[in-house]
């Protein structure tokens, strides 16, 4: 008998990522996971780029999915010592610890349920169907499956697919008017919304728009009135970026 497609489970603080990092990336999130558990946060991604010379991107969560500017700012404070102490990059970067966004990674189960009936992009490590991308709208999740209804799909082909979330390499939910409504609608339930929002000026889950919605790979632009993301940069002394060891500058 199959899986029931479920559209709600439960989402305790502790719930593993199955969508996870490499290299460096993984170190600094074996690194960072436990302090933010500590604080009633939860680790969604760490991602390092060349921008701004290194920037080590850390997005951070409550298990409802909220991120207000208080919790940006406490969560940071706690991040950098621990990252001083560790030393996992051996060169200078510039820290910046932001909420997951509207356009957000999905990395546990209960991302791909939560969003069901939202659009997203899903690539997987291993083919499903001889195929690794898919774009579609997600229909919530059966056993340790995402069920997407792919929006692309020839008459010939089938549109429903069951990917493996042990096998996604990479999952976001793809920027839509439904979903800036949706976002803001549970930040409002939450009691995590600003008192100004609006639910007609984008927004994203904690009240901001997406820090993704300018990375490159974002499919769609931010819709117009979009604020900027909740996001803390620069290091725990202030100054934007961890010295380097000498002879390392």
């Amino acid at each position: 008998m199959a899986d029931a497609i479920a559209t709600e489970i439960d989402s305790p603080l502790d719930e593993p990522r199955l969508v996870t990092e490499s290299g460096v990336d993984a170190r600094v999130a074996s690194i960072v996971g436990p302090t933010l558990m500590d604080l009633g946060f939860r680790l969604v991604r760490v991602k390092s780029s060349g921008r701004n010379g290194y920037t080590l991107q850390i997005m951070v969560e409550r298990p409802d999915g909220t991120f207000t500017v208080d919790d940006c700012e406490v969560a940071s404070k706690a991040v950098s010592p621990v990252l001083d102490v560790e030393d996992p990059i051996e060169k200078a970067y510039h820290l910046e610890l932001s909420s997951p966004g509207i356009d957000r990674p999905l990395v546990r189960v209960s991302d791909f349920a939560r969003w069901a009936g939202h659009l997203a992009k899903v690539e997987m490590e291993i083919p499903v169907d001889g195929r690794k991308r898919f774009k579609g709208f997600l229909e919530g999740v059966a056993g340790d499956k995402a069920i997407l209804r792919r929006d692309d799909a020839a008459k010939d082909e089938v549109a429903r697919v069951e990917l493996p979330i042990a096998d996604v390499g990479e999952a976001r939910l793809i920027l839509t008017d439904e979903l800036v409504r949706e976002a803001l609608r549970r930040a409002k339930a939450a009691g995590r919304a600003p008192e100004d929002a609006d639910e007609d000026v984008p927004m994203t889950d904690d009240g901001a728009p997406s820090p993704a919605a300018n990375d490159e790979d974002t499919d769609a632009a931010a819709p117009s009135g979009a604020r900027p993301a909740r996001r803390w940069s620069g290091n725990a002394k202030g100054n934007g970026a961890k010295p380097a060891p000498k002879g390392r500058r």
